[in-house]
């Protein structure tokens, strides 16, 4: 067992691409709300901050060319792009840690619209295992297994401390579970067959933080030599 990166099993589709896809899906939605019915490259490029050339190597992975003089037609774009992504069907996510953050996953409203029902809760403290949060009755970690099969869950959240997230993700990857989305700060160790997509608010900003200090003219890494 090792910690990895998600790795694509499609039909040759770049991970790079793949990471790419839900910008351009974000936009074309913007786009269908507003009552655009067909993009330029470049226009849907420059709503999704990449360049017109990639955009475009992206889109050809999906066997989208687009019309020349006309563009890509939104919806169809949506279609193909959510068909790729798997989002036209209906996927049921367990959150497992019920914190201030678990809760704030758990009452967003925009998963649903991108095919993502949250279907369970899961926490540990006795005083949040029955509260009602976004209509789903919180249970108890002790059942976490069979809470997954009884509602069907394919992917599951983890919002846990650092300390208790292998211990929880061991377990759903025993039940079946082979998609995992992380918000703990720590690197999981999971099998081959099970895909991990990691996120670290911290790092992101201290990432900003860098680029902040050199905007600001702070100090640089002195070379080697000099």
């Amino acid at each position: 067992m090792k910690s990895r990166p998600s790795q694509p099993r499609d039909r040759g589709i770049p991970e790079a691409t793949v990471a790419r896809l839900p910008l351009y899906l974000r936009a074309l939605h913007g786009m269908a709300e507003r009552g655009i019915a067909t993009v330029s490259s470049e226009d849907l490029a420059n709503a999704a901050g990449v360049n017109s050339a990639k955009l475009r190597k992206d889109l050809s992975h999906l066997g989208s060319y687009g019309t020349r003089g006309v563009g890509y037609e939104v919806e169809y774009l949506v279609y193909q792009i959510s068909r790729e992504l798997g989002l036209t069907q209906d996927w049921a996510v367990a959150i497992v840690g019920v914190g201030n953050l678990g809760r704030a996953l758990a009452n967003y409203g925009g998963f649903v619209s991108r095919g993502f029902r949250v279907a369970a809760l899961v926490d540990a403290d006795p005083e949040v295992v029955g509260e009602t949060i976004a209509g789903l009755n919180v249970e108890h970690i002790d059942d976490l297994e069979a809470v997954i099969k009884r509602r069907g869950v394919s992917i599951v959240v983890l919002a846990t401390p650092a300390a208790a997230a292998q211990e929880v993700c061991d377990r759903v990857v025993a039940v079946g579970v082979t998609s995992i989305l992380n918000f703990a700060p720590v690197v999981l160790s999971v099998p081959e067959t099970v895909d991990v997509r990691k996120v670290d608010l911290s790092i992101e900003l201290q990432i900003l933080a860098f680029h902040e200090q050199r905007k600001a003219g702070g100090p640089l890494m002195a070379v080697d030599g000099q």
